[in-house]
């Protein structure tokens, strides 16, 4: 006879189109019943316009028709909130004090090195006014959805996306928005944005401690912040900063991330500490927090940005992030 596990492991076939990840995954399934012979299947219409629907709906009756003793297999469609569904285990959000110091690469290298894990991984990009996310990972493909949600878009290696470019005419146009329109977008993206289910979720923030930021650290369950700087005379001040506005939203500091922190040149096999002396272990002393990386000037990974291919840097740099982190976010859970 045939089990409602047995029904759930067959869904995780049936893939959501422009989303591409399985209902299952988009937790859009809401119960499965199954009594002599009949299977019924109730799932949430969030995001999905009608041909999407229809598609999905047949897809499913093709496959679980096909399972022993299936005699009728019924599909029914509910309405849903966006927000009702997402089940989002934990929550990074990825700060700095200052702009230029690279934090949105460490966002898509923290995200990539959990992928790279077999962790279930989106990020939002909570840039509005300076996005660069897409153009990291060569995403230019508007979101899919209807009116009760929209559904990130997916990278090649399997990452969710949402960022305001994703939804201009044009990368290149300026949004010229005061501050509580961009709070209010931000909250837009955690509440109408179908999730589904991730282990992580990756906040790229705007660089600073102003309305953005605090926005995402009053709306959203933030498990932990890292914090981003580079090698220079002002960094301490910079990331005390930050360090501040995290202790004073009560959220614990995952770690610190040294960005630009030195040139290897393999010739002479050396780094070089181009733009001063390294600071890393003593802003991870002054956070409180362990130094998750320190990432290198490396023009394959700069390269790798402008191309959008992103998701092809290989380094133990990065694996290393994402083992360090994931080493913080344990001992957290233990605390």
């Amino acid at each position: 006879m045939t089990t409602k596990e047995q029904i759930m492991e067959n869904l995780e076939t049936v893939l959501v189109p422009s989303a591409m990840r399985s209902i299952v995954g988009l937790n859009l399934v809401r119960e499965v019943n199954t009594s002599d012979g009949k299977v019924n299947i109730d799932l949430s219409s969030t995001g999905l316009i009608s041909e999407a629907k229809d598609w999905i709906k047949h897809n499913i009756e093709e496959i679980i028709q096909q399972l022993p003793d299936v005699k009728e297999v019924t599909v029914k469609y509910s309405d849903a909130k966006a927000k009702d569904l997402n089940k989002i285990n934990q929550i990074i959000a990825v700060m700095s004090g200052k702009g230029g110091v690279g934090k949105s690469l460490v966002s898509s290298l923290v995200a990539i090195a959990l992928n790279r894990k077999g962790f279930d991984v989106g990020i939002l990009d909570a840039d509005i006014t300076g996005s660069s996310i897409p153009k990291m990972f060569n995403l230019n493909v508007m979101p899919g959805g209807n009116g009760s949600g929209l559904l990130p878009v997916l990278s090649r290696s399997g990452i969710e996306v949402m960022s305001i470019n994703l939804l201009l005419p044009s990368e290149d146009d300026a949004v010229i928005w005061r501050g509580p329109l961009i709070g209010n977008t931000i909250k837009q993206f955690g509440e109408d944005v179908l999730w589904g289910k991730l282990d992580y979720l990756i906040i790229d923030l705007p660089p600073g401690t102003a309305d953005a930021p605090l926005t995402v650290m009053q709306s959203f369950p933030i498990s932990g912040v890292i914090i981003v700087f580079t090698p220079q005379d002002l960094v301490e001040m910079i990331v005390r900063k930050a360090v501040n506005m995290a202790r004073k939203m009560n959220k614990r500091i995952l770690g610190v991330v040294e960005n630009m922190s030195y040139l290897y040149v393999p010739e002479i096999d050396k780094k070089i500490e181009v733009f001063g002396r390294s600071r890393g272990e003593e802003l991870a002393l002054i956070a409180n927090a362990p130094l998750l990386g320190q990432l290198p000037v490396d023009t394959k990974l700069v390269t790798l940005c402008d191309k959008g291919d992103i998701e092809l840097y290989d380094s133990e740099v990065v694996a290393k992030l994402g083992a360090s982190l994931i080493e913080s976010l344990s001992l957290t859970v233990q605390e």
